[in-house]
């Protein structure tokens, strides 16, 4: 199962708000630790949406340039 960009920012953002209400320094440093990690795990899912998609979109252009060879 692969984490999508939106539930990792998701996840980034509650660390963030847990890290702002901590009343402990430990218990801050864990959450901003944990919205770190999430942050960079968002980042590569979103790189991995892109690049999926730029790959979708060239086969989709492949498909229809042979598409169009096979009609003449």
């Amino acid at each position: 199962m692969s984490i999508s960009f939106e539930f990792a920012t998701e996840r980034a953002e509650e660390a963030a708000h847990a890290a702002k209400t901590a009343q402990l320094d430990n218990v801050r440093e864990r959450a901003l630790r944990s919205e770190a990690a999430w942050r960079d795990m968002a980042d590569r899912a979103r790189k991995s949406e892109e690049s999926r998609a730029k790959r979708e979109a060239v086969a989709e252009a492949n498909r229809l340039a042979l598409a169009e060879e096979a009609a003449q």
